[in-house]
């Protein structure tokens, strides 16, 4: 493996900016990356506060049981309770076989970013991973992407959720999931590594028959050695961990909402768009009920859902909360307030979403007397087979280009050097000449007998989608005849830039790890990257 960088631009133009650390991106934090100190001045912010170290980590232990045994993780565990550490930290929902290859990327860059930092700061520094479990959109999840000829298609889980459940709560039938995985199996090439992953992965369908546990077993077993903490933001004993924090949210819901609306018009006024949707009558919160997680609104002392189906007073609220906090969960807006106050954080590993949307918490967090921890940005990466690079080099292709714009632009030229023009344009004369005529056929026929009208149209249909035909037979045929470098600019397609978009949103871990083995993993985790905003291009 060897590391190439090239700077990308963001499609989101905040991100972009936030990146470079350009004002007036920069303001709306209350770190800059570019300071020369930033994690000496953040430790020390740290310090002058109190964090719940051993009853958190005992509940991240306690999560973490249901895994195998791991050194590097109980060392982890122990130097969470330290009072001198400090953690880098970053969350994603919790996608089937991992989901897309961002996720890997975020748990790497957290990796990366806490070894980094414990070497400089000389501190002991935690890698987490906060499982948003909480989280109710399955669709988002319940699927993979696979190549299919020459397209890149969704794989979904043919299983149904009908109900706004959690996706912790999601139970699978393991036969079904099993069969799913091998339909995703056998799409790849068999290789040596194919069977081994195959029982690793029965083996967590087996054990954990959620969604979730699922999700983290596979984590868990790629990660492990390194040391990283899994949490699930839905599991009940660190809801009990947070119901004080989540008395706080709820009382103070009116001014946590109006400082994020404040922030939000500030950055509008840089033409920025809001990155979070909201109403000023948003309490931030959700509640379950039935098995149905519904977000609560706040009026006039009253908390309820928009339906009306739920309505509790601040009292009753939390009163609930004390008997029940595995009911309570967190939104867009109090999740970020509630990962500040549970972990001593030193960073928050961030996609570019993400980065637009905190933007929009300064306000909320200084409520709390808290600061946003420094946002890093996750790295973002390609990885470039050597067939796609042979492939590239074979049609004088620049990797650059295609990395960025992909090549469907150069695919098209090329369809048009042998595409016959001026066939269809002779097709096109005749189908102008045809309708023309039998204007004139209609026209005459109306003297003739009414019933002749549909008839006529009929038949001009009839030889309109035969000329049709032959335009598109002709397109097939000559398709065919130059098939292979069709494919060729397919085959690039799909690798770089998969449905038009970064192949970290489509392609999926396991297609190199059944290729190139738990020695992939290894390779990637352990390059040299650096965390400067650069796009990172692993060559294989």
């Amino acid at each position: 493996m060897q590391l190439e960088r090239l700077f990308v631009p963001a499609i989101n133009r905040f991100a972009s900016q936030y990146t470079k650390q350009e004002a007036p991106v920069t303001e709306f934090f209350h770190y800059n990356l570019a300071e020369k100190d930033l994690y000496i001045n953040r430790v020390a912010d740290l310090k002058k506060r109190n964090f719940m170290r051993q009853p958190l980590a005992d509940c991240v232990a306690s999560y973490m049981k249901a895994f195998p045994a791991s050194e590097a993780v109980n060392e982890s565990i122990q130097k969470l309770k330290d009072e001198r550490s400090a953690v880098v930290i970053g969350g994603q929902q919790a996608g089937l076989l991992t989901g897309p290859l961002y996720t890997i990327h975020k748990i790497i860059s957290i990796i990366h970013l806490a070894k980094q930092q414990e070497k400089q700061l000389d501190i002991p520094v935690v890698p987490v991973f906060w499982i948003a479990g909480e989280d109710h959109d399955f669709l988002e999840v319940n699927h993979v992407f696979a190549e299919e000829g020459t397209e890149m298609v969704k794989k979904g889980y043919p299983e149904r959720v009908l109900e706004k459940k959690m996706v912790s709560d999601i139970e699978f039938d393991p036969n079904e999931m099993k069969r799913w995985v091998e339909e995703i199996f056998s799409g790849m090439e068999e290789t040596k590594h194919t069977n081994p992953l195959l029982e690793t992965i029965y083996e967590a369908i087996d054990q954990h028959q959620t969604v979730t546990g699922f999700f983290s077993a596979l984590i868990h077993s790629l990660f492990q050695q390194y040391g990283l903490l899994l949490i699930d933001a839905a599991y009940p004993p660190l809801r009990k961990l947070e119901s004080a924090f989540f008395k706080e949210l709820m009382n103070h819901a009116e001014e946590i909402t109006d400082a994020v609306l404040t922030a939000q018009k500030n950055i509008a006024s840089y033409e920025f768009k809001p990155a979070i949707e909201l109403s000023r009558a948003a309490a931030n919160l959700f509640i379950y009920k039935d098995q149905e997680r519904m977000l609560l609104e706040y009026d006039q002392g009253v908390f309820k859902d928009k339906q009306g189906t739920v309505s509790y007073t601040k009292e009753e609220l939390g009163h609930l909360l004390d008997e029940s906090p595995e009911l309570f969960s967190n939104n867009v807006v109090t999740r970020p307030l509630m990962q500040e106050w549970l972990f001593p954080t030193l960073a928050f590993i961030a996609g570019p979403g993400e980065i637009a949307y905190w933007a929009e918490l300064q306000k909320a967090f200084e409520l709390f007397d808290m600061k946003i921890p420094p946002i890093e940005a996750r790295l973002n990466m390609t990885v470039v087979e050597r067939p796609v690079k042979r492939e590239l080099d074979r049609m004088n292709l620049s990797l650059d280009s295609a990395l960025i714009n992909g090549v469907e632009k150069e695919k098209h030229e090329f369809w048009l050097t042998v595409k016959d023009e001026h066939f269809h344009e002779m097709i096109e004369s005749l189908k102008e000449t045809l309708e023309k005529q039998y204007a004139e056929i209609e026209e005459r026929a109306k003297g003739l007998h009414r019933g002749l009208a549909p008839i006529i149209e009929k038949n001009m249909d009839f030889h309109l989608n035969q000329l049709n035909y032959l335009q598109d037979k002709t397109d097939q045929l000559l398709k065919e005849q130059h098939e292979s470098v069709l494919n060729r600019y397919a085959r690039i397609q799909n690798a770089l830039r998969p449905n038009g978009g970064p192949q970290e949103r489509t392609w999926n871990i396991y297609y190199y790890l059944n290729k190139y083995g738990s020695a992939f993993m290894d390779d990637l985790i352990n390059l040299d990257y650096q965390f400067t905003g650069e796009h990172q291009i692993i060559h294989l």
